[in-house]
C-alpha cells in the first residue's frame, strides 16, 4: 500500500526547482500558476538566497508548487493515501481531488501572506529537539511558555514560541534531548500566534470550490482519515493555530497497512523521519528528477493495479 506525503517548510532550498523545470512542460506550469497568484515561483525557485524563500510568503507557495509539480512528473499514479506536514497538507488536499491545483496555490499563497503578517506581531520562531521523551519534553516546554508545535515522532519535537523563549530553552533542555536545532522558519506557526491567519484562511474558504477526497486523506491535526472535501478544508483554516500531530499520522498509516511511502519535491524530512519511525515500510525521497525512476519503480511494487 502506498502513502504520497509532502513536506511542510523548512525543506526548502536555494535553486531546488531548477532542475524540475527542465521537463516537458514544467516551465509553462510554474509559469502560469505564478501568474494566477502574483508571485514569480520561477525566480524563487532557481535564482533567490535562503533569506529570500525563508519568507513564509514565499516558501508556502513554492513548496505547494514543487509538490505538484513533482508528482505530476511521476505519471499517473493513485495512492491510497495521502497527508501533508503543515503546509504540506495543501498539497495533498490537491493529490486528493479536494482542490484542483490552482485553487491549491491560490489557498496558499493566502496562507502565506497572513502568516507572515502574523509573525510580524512579535518575533518568534521554532526549534527541533532531538531525543528525549514526550512525556518529559511536554511539560518541560510548557514550563517555559512554549507550545509543543510539531510532534513529529522518532524522537522529534518542534517547539514554538518567542525568542526569548527558545533562548532559555537552548540554555535549559529536556532531559534526555541530545540537541536543539533553531529553524530557518520566520515564526511560531501552528501556535497562538498564528491565530490571526485563521480568520483570513476562513474567509478564503468561503470561495474554494471543494470536493470530496478520492483517496484516503491523513489529517495532522490528529492522525484521523477525512472523508468529506468541507471537513478538509475547515482542518486546514484552523491547521496553522494548532499543532501539527506527524507522529499519529504515521500511525495511521501504519494501521491502515502501508508497505510504501513516496515523498514529493523537496523530499528527505519526511522520509527521514519514517525510516526510524516506520520499520518495514520502503521510502523514496524526491528530491531531483534523478529520483523519479526509483520512486516509479517503488510505486509500481506496492500499488495493486485497477481490474
Amino acid at each position: 500500500m502506498l502513502v504520497l506525503v509532502a513536506p511542510g517548510q523548512g525543506a526548502q532550498t536555494p535553486g531546488f526547482l531548477t532542475p524540475w523545470l527542465d521537463l516537458p512542460g514544467a516551465s509553462d506550469r510554474v509559469a502560469a500558476w505564478s501568474d494566477a497568484i502574483g508571485l514569480d515561483l520561477v525566480h524563487y525557485g532557481t535564482k533567490a538566497d535562503a533569506d529570500a524563500i525563508r519568507d513564509t510568503s514565499v516558501a508556502q507557495p513554492l513548496l505547494v508548487a514543487a509538490g505538484l509539480l513533482s508528482a505530476a512528473a511521476l505519471g499517473d499514479v493513485t495512492p491510497q493515501a495521502v497527508a501533508g506536514h503543515s503546509v504540506g497538507e495543501i498539497t495533498a488536499a490537491a493529490f486528493a481531488g479536494v482542490l484542483d491545483d490552482t485553487a491549491a496555490l491560490r489557498f496558499v499563497r493566502t496562507r502565506g501572506l497572513a502568516m507572515a503578517e502574523a509573525a510580524a506581531v512579535t518575533e518568534t520562531g521554532m526549534s527541533a529537539l532531538l531525543g528525549g521523551e514526550p512525556e518529559v519534553t511536554v511539560p518541560h516546554l510548557e514550563k517555559l511558555g512554549l507550545t509543543p508545535a510539531n510532534v513529529n515522532g522518532a524522537g522529534q519535537i518542534v517547539a514554538a514560541g518567542t525568542m526569548e523563549q527558545l533562548a532559555a530553552l537552548e540554555a535549559d533542555p529536556p532531559e534526555g534531548v541530545r540537541r536543539v536545532v533553531a529553524l530557518k522558519v520566520a515564526g511560531a506557526f501552528h501556535t497562538h500566534h498564528m491565530a490571526p491567519a485563521v480568520d483570513a484562511l476562513q474567509a478564503a474558504a468561503g470561495g474554494l470550490t471543494v470536493a470530496d477526497p478520492t483517496v484516503t486523506y491523513v489529517s495532522n491535526k490528529d492522525g484521523r482519515t477525512v472523508a468529506t472535501g468541507a471537513e478538509v478544508v475547515a482542518r486546514l483554516v484552523g491547521q496553522v493555530a494548532n499543532p501539527v500531530r506527524w507522529d499519529l499520522c504515521m500511525e495511521t498509516f501504519q494501521q491502515l497497512g502501508a508497505t510504501a511511502l513516496v515523498e514529493v519535491c523537496p523530499g528527505g524530512t519526511l522520509t527521514g523521519i519514517a525510516k526510524r519511525a516506520l520499520k518495514g515500510v520502503k521510502t523514496v525521497a524526491l528530491k531531483t528528477p534523478d529520483d523519479l525512476d526509483a520512486a516509479r519503480a517503488l510505486i509500481a511494487e506496492h500499488t495493486t493495479p485497477a481490474v
